[in-house]
């Protein structure tokens, strides 16, 4: 356990962890200190100044903040009359050559500079002479567009690129005014975390060309998942908007801090994996070949599952575990053959040594642990013999051509539940549209073993249901998440003891 001391801010005493810097240190008991250059992954540069905090006797009376440890009986002023003026000459020195142009920056409503004028400055401009104007509209490479006027010269997006990403394709070049974030001569961004500057950036100095001008930042609504993207399972942000008499959209997807799985970061494919959710969804339910209703399709599938003497379900890597479970307890009944094979999944020398991996799927470990087969031979020779193939959610065409595809499954009866429309629902003879990951709750473990919860984000206005209920009405005992909760505690030794309610938001590390 950290070591813990008392110091005093403003003449209150407070407990903190000893040795961490000022700012993350009252910060934790709810005292903020402002700051634009820091930023906890990247480290102290101590060059915006903002964080300068008194020291009562201390020697020298003035320290910032980020390169400040906090100490055993240290007195800090926040609130005297003399750092207050350094904040607000910081604050002006930083505004004197910013754009007003607010009403159209996509920062607008989560902006540092916007908030610290608010509270630390809320002065009109001294300026009698014209603004110093720097170039717009820069495209840096990889989806990141920067503007110069607006940046501060924090240096996050420079340490990004040289600490994080070790790719360096940032500087700060030039002195004074003229001073600017800029990329080397030939080189534009080039990593697969570029986009990782845009949330780094304080004010709207970088932002995303994919989200740049789609939506007001005050209108999103934010709500915390999993990145179905790899099997990392970065934590994220999920921000959508409904607009009145339409759908619920997702805009984008921004990381979470989670520092026992991604850190502070995510990387640029995982966070274009939004608009997965949103286009190309699986729609219409199909029954013997023909568009049908819901439960009709419902009937349908429950009816062939039933008649089939031979049945294989496949289950999708990126099911949650409590569909896993589900289908897996329904294969049992109906004496069926539950495959969870997906090696095209799996792109061997794509994942990295930070967080991308080679696996593009969120809960190949949820297989293991519930012992359901993923071995492409056991899946082959089943369905050599197999006269029904019901696949949930999992893409076939990342694992075959489609000729090897028309040859697997020969004269089966082949049926999708499936959030997509794509070419394997338009071969089903009965497909059967399904929640995606943001539509339901549910659990997913990572490829470092950590079991991690999610809650639905997105309401559609004409909802589908989860795997859970839909296996439910095909002849499955599982009807909701609890069910499957009590049936794996009971049933997988590395889940008795967990109770789902109680895994911390951070994960909660098995011991398989």
């Amino acid at each position: 356990m950290a070591e813990m001391v008392k110091l005093s801010v403003n003449g209150q005493e407070v407990e903190v962890e000893a040795g961490k810097n000022l700012i993350d240190a009252v910060g934790a008991v709810g005292i903020e200190i402002p700051h634009l250059c820091y930023h906890p992954a990247l480290g102290a540069d101590g060059n915006c100044r903002m964080c300068l905090v008194g020291i009562e006797d201390g020697r020298p009376p003035l320290v910032p903040a980020c390169k400040t440890p906090a100490a055993e009986g240290m007195k800090v002023q926040l609130d005297a009359e003399h750092i207050k003026k350094i904040q607000h000459d910081v604050m002006e020195l930083e505004l004197i050559n910013h754009p007003t142009d607010c009403p159209i920056c996509d920062q607008a409503g989560e902006c540092a500079l916007q908030d610290y004028y608010q509270k630390y400055d809320g002065q009109e401009s001294r300026m009698t002479v014209p603004q110093v104007q720097k170039s717009k509209k820069l495209d840096f490479g990889c989806g990141v567009i920067h503007d110069q006027e607006r940046c501060i010269l924090c240096a996050r997006c420079v340490r990004f690129t040289r600490q994080i990403t070790k790719t360096g394709e940032l500087g700060i070049v030039n002195r004074t005014d003229d001073a600017r974030v800029t990329t080397f001569p030939g080189r534009p961004l080039n990593n697969r975390y570029a986009l990782n500057v845009v949330d780094l950036c304080p004010v709207g100095a970088m932002t995303s060309s994919d989200f740049r001008f789609k939506q007001r930042v005050w209108f999103l609504t934010r709500d915390k998942g999993i990145c179905h993207g790899c099997s990392k399972g970065c934590n994220i942000f999920i921000d959508h908007h409904k607009e009145k008499y339409k759908d619920d959209i997702i805009y984008r997807y921004r990381p979470f801090v989670n520092e026992q799985v991604n850190g502070y970061f995510m990387c640029d494919e995982g966070r274009m994996t939004y608009k997965k959710e949103n286009q190309d969804r699986l729609l219409v339910a199909k029954a013997n070949n023909a568009e049908s209703i819901i439960s009709s399709a419902v009937d349908s599938l429950k009816n062939s599952i039933s008649s089939s003497n031979k049945p294989v379900f496949l289950v999708s890597p990126n099911c949650s575990l409590e569909q896993m479970y589900a289908i897996k307890k329904l294969g049992e009944a109906k004496g069926a053959t539950v495959s969870g094979f997906s090696d095209g999944y799996i792109l061997e020398g794509d994942g990295d040594d930070f967080l991308i991996q080679d696996d593009k799927a969120a809960n190949r470990a949820g297989l293991e642990l519930l012992g359901v087969d993923t071995t492409k031979e056991a899946f082959e020779s089943a369905m050599k013999e197999a006269d029904l193939l019901v696949n949930f959610n999992n893409d076939l065409a990342k694992s075959y051509d489609a000729a090897a595809l028309d040859e697997l499954i020969g004269d089966c009866k082949f049926a999708m539940v499936a959030t997509t429309q794509d070419a394997l629902t338009e071969k089903a003879e009965i497909a059967i549209p399904a929640a995606s990951y943001s539509e339901y709750s549910g659990s997913v473990i990572n490829t470092d073993n950590i079991l991690q919860m999610f809650n639905k984000a997105v309401v559609k206005n004409e909802p589908f249901d989860d795997i859970v209920n839909i296996v439910s009405r095909i002849g499955g005992d599982v009807n909701e998440n609890s069910a499957a909760w009590a049936g794996m505690k009971a049933s997988v030794p590395a889940l008795k003891d967990v109770e789902p309610e109680q895994i911390p938001e951070q994960g909660l590390a098995l011991n398989s």
